[in-house]
């Protein structure tokens, strides 16, 4: 008798289990849900029916990013429900910078193996993600790739689409001379420089994830994997009442790269760095790595993750505003049309 031929499982892709995990994560990503959303999860694609009646002009704003390499600490340490809120908040974080309130998610999880169990906690954090920022998560997309990654690895990449009415967008051209820089602190390193961060902490200076180096209040996987911080509903409620001119999201290139983004042509920035609170994880690193003060800005953000542009005539209203929504907001600079670019001091 013939042996029975291959099937798709034998291949390494197992359709039962994902049926599971999307059972599994119905619960999270129900917690998730807007008046907006009108159908559910396990259609072929997302349903949201914007409220056109709220705005004049409606403009839809989107932006899509991955966590990076920080997966690998989640993944060395098994800790699956955290990364989540960084992909969530690498999205809503740049569309927030433009004045837009976001509205929907997608996400996108390719994976070795499908571990109901690990998806469940994957989708958990993006749930999670979206309830701080105020989104529905409406859709996304599970790969097995068996040979591609290994049974325990995956990688996750994100969607987000929000709104603003377009008199009210914000692309950084009112900035102008003398505007305050107020700086929202980060959780951390958020998602970026986590090459770096692995390769001096990890591999150079051997350090281990479980142990806890001298002034971090934590483990240094606890430290590193601590989520991305998420501005959206401070921010949303401060452009209620204050003039914003121009907003940066703090990733990848740190605050010199990113703030000149919305400078407009001919206008500068200083930043006053020791106004800053700089958390211990940075100052691990570049003691381990003997990484310079210059490629330590241009790579981590340093402990500011969000810059807010305001007239200084704003400056204290935005203050207030933002240590009642319990913020701890700081004055880090001054645009002017005298420095060149961005500069530290």
């Amino acid at each position: 008798m013939d042996k029975p031929g291959w099937d798709y499982k034998q291949a390494g892709v197992d359709i039962d289990a994902a049926s599971t995990s999307v059972e599994m994560i119905k619960k999270w990503v129900g917690m998730t849900r807007r008046p907006e959303v009108i159908n559910d999860i396990g259609a072929f694609a997302g349903f949201f029916a914007l409220d056109a009646a709220k705005y004049r002009e409606p403009v839809l704003v989107s932006g899509t990013d991955g966590v990076g390499t920080k997966l690998k600490i989640a993944q060395m340490m098994g800790i699956h429900d955290t990364v989540g809120i960084d992909l969530v908040a690498m999205c809503v974080n740049d569309i927030l910078v433009h004045g837009a309130e976001p509205l929907f998610f997608l996400d996108y999880i390719g994976v070795g193996k499908l571990q109901p169990q690990m998806i469940e906690m994957l989708v958990k954090g993006v749930s999670l993600g979206c309830v701080q920022a105020g989104c529905a998560l409406i859709g996304g997309e599970t790969a097995e790739m068996p040979g591609f990654y290994s049974e325990d690895e995956y990688d996750l990449a994100g969607f987000a689409v929000g709104v603003a009415d377009r008199h009210r967008l914000i692309q950084g051209s009112r900035i102008e001379d003398g505007d305050i820089l107020i700086g929202l602190p980060s959780s951390g390193l958020h998602s970026n420089g986590f090459s770096l961060a692995r390769k001096v902490l990890l591999e150079h200076a051997g350090l281990k994830l479980a142990e806890r180096p001298q002034d971090l209040r934590q483990t240094l996987g606890e430290t590193l994997l601590a989520p991305t911080r998420i501005y959206v509903k401070p921010v949303l409620e401060l452009l209620k009442k204050v003039d914003i001119h121009g907003m940066a999201h703090i990733t990848g290139g740190g605050i010199v790269e990113n703030l000149a983004r919305v400078l407009p042509d001919g206008l500068g920035a200083s930043i006053n760095t020791s106004a800053m609170e700089i958390p211990a994880v940075f100052s691990l690193i570049a003691s381990s790595g003997r990484v310079e003060r210059d490629e330590m800005y241009r790579t981590f953000n340093m402990g500011i993750g969000f810059i807010l542009v305001v007239s200084h005539t704003d400056a204290d209203r935005t203050l207030e505003s933002m240590r009642e929504q319990g913020e701890k907001p700081r004055i880090i600079g001054e645009v002017s049309r005298e420095t060149g670019g961005v500069r530290l001091l």
